[in-house]
């Protein structure tokens, strides 16, 4: 069961899915800025996405490890009695 899970788990991190889509106006945001000869504005969006496709793992992977911790303690608790 465990080795499941983390073949499932590793292998949602190795699939890869090419995506060719942007929001219209991070778009246009971007060639505007770009045009006037400011680059920095990109990094500002990379680092955003960057937030926004991490925050779900992390908090998948705080609940997952309170969730271990947590059924590892009952079970210490059941075997202590």
């Amino acid at each position: 069961m465990k080795f499941k899970f983390l073949f499932l788990v590793l292998a949602s991190f190795l699939i890869h899915f090419g995506a060719e889509a942007q929001c219209a106006m991070c778009r246009a945001s971007v060639e505007n800025n770009v045009s006037n000869g400011e680059t920095s504005i990109g990094a500002g969006l990379n680092n955003g996405i960057l937030y926004l496709v991490v925050m779900p793992y992390l908090m998948a992977g705080i609940i997952g490890y309170l969730w271990y911790r947590s059924s590892k303690k009952k079970k210490a608790k059941l075997q202590s009695h």
